[in-house]
């Protein structure tokens, strides 16, 4: 099994995501949609977003195209998948600062400029953070607080655990047909059978470490976010956020 740590530097895994898993997230048009209501609908006056666990940068991507005024940070430990970034924001030179950051490690916030205070007005992160340990979550909850500016928003868009397996099989179930559908129109002839064992049988599948979305919008609460809840939930994807007072 390769750790948590390292399984995001291989281009295979970053790759097979990238162009075999995401782009069939179940949703995946009416999770971005979710985020841009919300962000909208905050306070703060956008001008300075952070993309956290970034991937390829495809939500401070959509945020930036929204809010032509604001300027993003991008940040993530993958180089795979910041390669991929830089590539799809090749356009934006002048309003991104891409960085390789890790933000498992508690001093992650002082790589930028005025180190852990307020200076982000939108922070988001899609299918990063459930790989951190519960407690990890927690903390990082609190960091992030820490970086929004008053009115400032934070939203997740995320894989979160079941309450049961019956739950976790209905999930996979559409996940599944979700993938399947989405190599058969870009022309794939691999079974169902293959897809499930490339799914469910690598590396990345270790590093989940799944928290139920209520429990995760009480560690918001509790940190001093007000507005928390989870705007969307398709089984095991769901869109929580939080603002800060």
């Amino acid at each position: 099994m390769v750790i948590n740590d390292t399984i995001w530097q291989n281009d295979d895994i970053a790759q097979h995501y990238l162009t075999g898993v995401r782009g069939a997230i179940p949703l995946a048009a009416e999770q971005l949609d979710v985020m841009l209501r919300v962000v909208h609908a905050a306070p703060a006056i956008v001008t300075n977003i952070l993309d956290l666990g970034c991937g390829d940068g495809i939500l401070g991507q959509l945020l930036l195209d929204h809010y032509p005024q604001a300027k993003a940070t991008f940040i993530d430990f993958s180089e795979p998948m910041l390669k991929s970034a830089q590539i799809r924001l090749a356009d934006y030179t002048g309003r991104i600062s891409i960085m390789n950051v890790d933000y498992s490690q508690q001093d992650w916030t002082y790589h930028f400029p005025h180190g852990n205070v307020s200076q982000f007005d939108v922070i988001v992160s899609g299918f990063s953070i459930h790989h951190q340990p519960d407690k990890r979550k927690q903390e990082l909850y609190a960091e992030i607080f820490n970086l929004l500016t008053p009115g400032g928003i934070f939203v997740n868009i995320e894989h979160v655990a079941s309450h049961t397996s019956w739950g976790k099989q209905l999930f996979d179930e559409a996940f599944i047909d979700s993938i399947v559908a989405d190599q058969r129109r870009s022309g794939s002839v691999q079974s169902r059978e293959e897809i499930i064992q490339r799914l469910f049988n690598t590396d990345d599948q270790y590093a989940n470490i799944l928290a139920p979305v209520e429990d995760q919008c009480d560690w918001l609460r509790e940190i001093g976010f007000v507005n928390v809840d989870c705007y969307l939930k398709f089984f095991e994807l769901a869109v929580f956020a939080g603002i800060k007072p």
